[in-house]
């Protein structure tokens, strides 16, 4: 099943655990947001509309980024006249998790039960590397090096009469 979904004023095709980048999303990390402007809900028997009566798509908050830097550069010739102005995307990394119909809520439970095998592997890999730090011993800081003096610049202007 899929669906196609409008937000930040783009249209994305998107199928259950599915990550992509949106336009900045309000919601924490690791929170559930309902994107509710679906456009098409694809599968068996596709529906279309502006939007979809009833279905939403349930999206899991991964992290909040910005994007790479934007520099509008303008000149005019001759004038001496220049302008430097730059910007940034702030955008927000998506899960999809559910695609939704009838009018149904997201369910947390599922998005806990997919990831409860992967969570327990990763706890039992985190204890066993703090287990091997505690027994080796402890290294010795690094002393710091004698901060180097500035070279004495020689006198580049002498006067001469």
């Amino acid at each position: 099943m899929f669906a196609v979904i409008k937000t930040g004023g783009k249209q994305y095709r998107v199928a259950p655990e599915d990550q992509l980048k949106v336009a900045r999303l309000a919601g924490e990390p690791g929170q559930i947001v309902e994107l509710k402007d679906v456009l098409m809900v694809g599968g068996d028997a596709p529906v279309l509309g502006n939007p979809v009566a009833g279905a939403a798509v349930a999206a899991e908050v991964i992290a909040h980024e910005r994007g790479e830097k934007v520099i509008a550069f303008k000149k005019r010739r001759r004038k001496n006249s220049r302008r430097k102005r730059g910007y940034r995307d702030e955008y927000t990394l998506i899960r999809i998790t559910e695609i939704l119909t009838d009018g149904k809520k997201p369910t947390v439970e599922a998005r806990k039960a997919k990831r409860a095998p992967a969570a327990a592997a990763t706890e039992a890999a985190a204890e066993a590397p703090v287990a091997q730090a505690e027994a080796a011993p402890a290294k010795k800081p690094r002393a710091k090096a004698p901060a180097k003096k500035p070279a004495a610049k020689a006198d580049t202007k002498s006067k001469k009469k």
